[in-house]
C-alpha cells in the first residue's frame, strides 16, 4: 500500500509528457490558416491596399509565428510604405527562423541601403552571396543597390512659406 500514492503520481506524469509531444507540429510545418491569411496579404499589397495586407499579413503571424514568408511580405509592405527601420526589423525576424533565407537578407540589405547604412546592407551582401545557392540575381541586385548608394534627400526649404510682413507705420 505504500507504494501506491508513488504509483500514481508516476503514471499522471507519464500521461502528461506522452500526450504533449502528440500535440506539437514539427517546426517546418505551417499552419495552413496561416498560409491562407498570407497570400491574402500578398493578394492585397499587390493590389496597392497596404493596410488590409498589413492586417492579414499580422494575422498570418498571430495565427502562426514561425511563418517566415509572412515576416518578409509584411517588411515588404512597410517599405512600400515608406517605413525602412520597420521593414529592417522584420527581416531580422524572419532571419531568426532561417538565417539562410536569400530573399530576407537581399531585402534587408535594400532597406538599409534605403536608409543609408550602406556598411551594413554591404554585411548583408557577403551572407547573402554566402547563402546563395542558385538563381543569384537577387544578390545582384542587392550590389546594385549598394554601388548607386542611399536616395538622395532634398534639404531645402519648404515652398510656399509666408514671409511676415512688416506693418506700415506712419512717422509723425
Amino acid at each position: 500500500m505504500r507504494f501506491t500514492p508513488a504509483s500514481i503520481a508516476l503514471a499522471a506524469l507519464l500521461t502528461t509528457v506522452s500526450s504533449v509531444g502528440l500535440t506539437q507540429r514539427p517546426d517546418t510545418q505551417i499552419s495552413p490558416l496561416s498560409i491562407e491569411w498570407q497570400h491574402a496579404g500578398v493578394a492585397a499589397r499587390k493590389a496597392g491596399n497596404f493596410e488590409g495586407a498589413n492586417d492579414a499579413l499580422e494575422t498570418a503571424l498571430a495565427v502562426d509565428p514561425r511563418n517566415r514568408t509572412a515576416y518578409v511580405e509584411l517588411a515588404e509592405v512597410a517599405r512600400a510604405q515608406g517605413l525602412q527601420g520597420k521593414a529592417i526589423r522584420l527581416y531580422r525576424e524572419a532571419l531568426l527562423l532561417d538565417p539562410s533565407d536569400v530573399g530576407a537578407l537581399v531585402g534587408q540589405g535594400e532597406a538599409m541601403v534605403e536608409k543609408g547604412a550602406i556598411a551594413k546592407a554591404k554585411e548583408n551582401l557577403v551572407q547573402a552571396r554566402n547563402a546563395c545557392k542558385s538563381d543569384c540575381a537577387a544578390v545582384g541586385k542587392l550590389a546594385a543597390a549598394i554601388e548607386k548608394g542611399p536616395p538622395a534627400t532634398v534639404l531645402s526649404a519648404k515652398e510656399g512659406v509666408a514671409v511676415p510682413k512688416v506693418p506700415v507705420t506712419e512717422t509723425p
